[in-house]
């Protein structure tokens, strides 16, 4: 890949989008993972004077923090910690008045809140500062839909959204991200010890070559096939029931 062609064309992507829209720059997320840092650079180069990104801790490990802020001070980004804590604490809390969860499967959906507590405060300061909000989700993770809906899939512009994991990481080195964001293990924070390739049940470099070639292990190639199949919705606007002619006169 020519990383510096794949860069200068994403920025100018970017700035056309901006400008199309009528907002003034760019907001989004830093998770402290390297997605969000890529996407981060490429948002700074675009609009290296209004862009802004929102560190946002949701009963999030020290660590991630940490690499946050590593991250917007390597970049000179202008950025705001948003601890969302209380905000979650408080409607689970309420949540819990209005339904049982089960066993089975409630971790997972208590930790769905939290990238969608973050879409809410994104599209909060996007909407006061006339900013568009920058997703930080690539190819990879939008073919499995290793995503949240309405959480971190809920942006305007996917920057990083034709690019495998394995590119993400080309461009990193391209951009100078700091090598401890290089190095860490991909996770998206939901819970103490997860790891995207723990829960997905198969590695990134499994994932994109079966992108990139169509193939793979009989029970791997089962596997993405039927995740992609599952994740169709999270890759469409939601269905309209459209009425037969006549029947709305």
């Amino acid at each position: 890949m020519n990383t510096e062609a794949v860069s200068n064309y994403l920025i100018g992507w970017l700035r056309e989008k901006v400008i199309a829209a009528g907002c003034q720059g760019l907001i989004l997320g830093i998770s402290g993972g390297i997605d969000s840092a890529v996407a981060a650079a490429l948002a700074k180069r675009a609009f290296p004077d209004s862009c802004m990104g929102l560190i946002m801790p949701c009963e999030s490990s020290a660590e991630d923090l940490q690499d946050g802020l590593l991250l917007v001070e390597s970049l000179g980004m202008h950025y705001h910690i948003i601890n969302l804590d209380d905000a979650y604490r408080a409607l689970l809390k309420e949540l819990g008045y209005a339904v049982d969860l089960p066993e089975a499967g409630a971790g997972l959906i208590r930790a769905n809140i939290k990238p969608r507590l973050r879409m809410t405060a994104l599209y909060y300061v996007a909407q006061a500062q006339q900013f568009l909000v920058v997703g930080t989700s690539n190819k990879s993770e939008l073919t499995v839909g290793y995503s949240t809906k309405h959480g971190d899939s809920g942006v305007d512009l996917q920057i990083l959204g034709d690019l495998r994991k394995e590119q993400v990481y080309e461009l990193a080195r391209y951009l100078n991200i700091p090598e401890r964001l290089i190095s860490k293990a991909p996770s998206a924070g939901l819970w103490t010890g997860q790891t995207d390739e723990g829960e997905m049940g198969f590695t990134y470099r499994e994932l994109d070559d079966y992108i990139r070639t169509g193939e793979g292990e009989p029970h791997l190639v089962a596997r993405i096939q039927s995740m992609f199949k599952k994740s169709e919705h999270k890759r469409t606007v939601p269905s309209v029931a459209v009425l037969p002619k006549g029947l709305g006169e």
